[in-house]
């Protein structure tokens, strides 16, 4: 005797099953909780799958319009707060399913005509995170052009450079922020890449092995603005890459926010007194009055480590998948949300704070002054008075030691003090001992003289423009 059929707890697949699923094992296994974000790609992708199947004749012109407004009324409802979302119907795809057999009746079920939801979710995905990257690049574009126009003003501007986090050589303020913008402008070539490399279209590779039924993929593809279908269908609902390169392009990207982050902070201590932050980017203390803490460079250099366990968990997640499309792939969504929603707000922390940064001159002028900071300058000034390079390296050592002795940099010794290491200093050697004559003498291409950098901001302001 056969037994009578359970209730069936999704519509897409219950016809196989004698009893519902258990209900802890629906919640554990639904992703409708968080795969809702993609509702509106999910309908962007139905409303091109329907036209389709109409031009190939799958469905009538009515069916296909009967779809397409029930499709765009809970589209209106979804975004009106008015949708109920089910946790029994799994996630976004058949939710939105379900509602459209609702509203239009058996026409709804025709709509997966053709596709499965592995195709349709890798579609959805690869939908909203080109929209995400679409979004992401102006804001770093803002955060590019508020440091270059920062560093173009900060041409003339004098700090300490480090090595080892040792005074090194002079530089000036808009060059170490041009050298912040290379690190951004190769993160914007990277998300790029990425958006490049996603855009091609998985729809109508359906479960793995494509289907029987006469679809037009190149129609969905341009429908759809991607550049063109994928090639095998077995690749097309197991690929993920294009998650894990947005979060590799994110993790390089916080990398180099969290090394910015670490100087400002540093920049802004009192040991420091490089820079000042605005009151709006910092905190104080509950207990202890005078502190203005840099809560937002902090923040984001705490949030690296966030986003780096986002790719570490995609790799993760894929490194042992066979082909074609498993369950597991059902976790690439919540470290991708979170990773763009981690990048989105942090490069939008940035873009408002870096412009209001308000440099202090005197310090870091002073700072400069502190650490022999032109000591290459001497020993470049001796090779050009034809002294070997390593025998002048010598020579400026001694004068150094000589100077931490007697507390004085070398631009503050007399040229008797000098001349007491080498007879081929002269007068002249006080042109290359200043900051202003140390950093103007590196007038070359990438070099930190104040032309240089103006120059080098002008087109680094270009290229913006050029995007």
């Amino acid at each position: 005797m056969n037994k009578p059929s359970a209730p069936k707890t999704n519509q897409a697949w219950g016809g196989r099953f004698n009893e519902p699923v258990d209900e802890f094992v629906a919640r554990f296994t639904a992703s409708v909780n968080f795969d809702q974000r993609f509702y509106r790609q999910d309908i962007q992708g139905s409303i091109a799958h329907a036209k389709m199947l109409c031009d190939a004749k799958v469905l009538t012109a009515d069916e296909r319009d009967q779809i397409i407004n029930g499709l765009q009324e809970i589209e209106t409802q979804i975004e009106s707060g008015e949708f109920a979302w089910s946790v029994p119907l799994e996630d976004v795809h058949m939710n939105i399913e379900a509602a459209l057999t609702d509203k239009i009746g058996i026409v709804g079920k025709k709509l997966h005509t053709g596709r499965s939801r592995n195709d349709q979710v890798a579609t959805d995905i690869k939908l909203w995170l080109r929209d995400q990257i679409d979004l992401i690049a102006p804001i770093l574009t803002r955060l590019q052009r508020g440091m270059i126009e920062l560093a173009a003003s900060e041409a003339n501007t004098i700090m300490p450079g480090f090595t080892h986090l040792q005074t090194a050589q002079p530089v000036t303020f808009g060059h170490h922020l041009l050298a912040w913008n290379e690190m951004l402008e190769r993160d914007y070539s990277r998300l790029q890449d990425c958006r490049q490399r996603l855009n091609q279209s998985p729809l109508g590779a359906a479960a793995l092995a494509g289907t029987t039924y006469p679809i037009n993929r190149e129609y969905t593809a341009e429908a759809l603005s991607f550049d063109k279908p994928t090639e095998n269908s077995l690749d097309s609902v197991s690929d993920r890459d294009f998650a894990i390169e947005f979060c590799a392009f994110s993790s390089i990207l916080m990398t180099h926010l969290s090394r910015m982050s670490e100087e400002l902070v540093l920049w802004t201590s009192a040991q420091f007194q490089f820079i000042n932050l605005p009151d709006r980017f910092c905190t104080g203390s509950s207990i202890m009055p005078q502190k203005k803490n840099p809560d937002v460079p902090e923040l984001v250099r705490g949030k690296t480590g966030r986003v780096n366990g986002h790719l570490i968990a995609l790799l993760t997640l894929m490194k042992s998948q066979p082909l074609a499309y498993n369950k597991d792939n059902q976790e690439d969504k919540e470290p991708l949300f979170d990773a763009v929603d981690t990048v989105s707000d942090c490069l939008r922390a940035f873009a408002d704070m870096i412009p209001a940064i308000e440099s202090r001159k005197d310090e870091m002028y002073e700072a400069a002054r502190r650490g022999f900071s032109t000591a290459t300058d001497l020993a470049d000034y001796l090779v050009g008075k034809g002294i070997a390079f390593r025998d002048s390296h010598e020579i400026v050592g001694k004068s150094v030691a000589y100077g931490i002795a007697e507390n004085k940099d070398l631009s503050e010794m007399s040229l008797e003090e000098l001349q007491q290491f080498s007879s081929e200093i002269s007068a002249d050697v006080f042109d290359v001992l200043t900051l202003e004559g140390s950093v103007a003498a590196r007038d070359h291409l990438g070099g930190t003289a104040p032309a240089q950098v103006s120059a080098a901001a002008v087109r680094a302001l270009a290229k913006l423009d050029a995007r």
